[in-house]
């Protein structure tokens, strides 16, 4: 443990904003999860639905730093291959 006033509220500032992250992190991959299960049921106004929530998702995300653009327009660009695999 810190025996620095300014480390220990690093210490505290840090496990909070983990916490956070990790929240974040968390409703992405449920989002995902979703769009995957849409998909896999090949229901497509399901999974229109589900891919508009999910790409919002990875946008917000790499808006906040949890990822790097790029792995998010690859993201992106899978899960538009993936629904328009689906039959209308």
């Amino acid at each position: 443990m810190p025996n620095i006033k300014s480390a220990k509220k690093r210490v505290l500032v840090n496990q909070t904003k983990a916490a956070r992250n990790k929240a974040a992190k968390s409703a992405l991959k449920t989002q995902l999860k979703y769009f995957d299960a849409a998909i896999n049921e090949g229901n497509r106004s399901e999974a229109d639905k589900r891919y508009k929530e999910a790409v919002k998702a990875v946008d917000q995300a790499a808006a906040r730093g949890l990822l790097h653009k790029n792995t998010a327009a690859n993201r992106k660009s899978k899960m538009t291959l993936r629904l328009n695999k689906i039959p209308q």
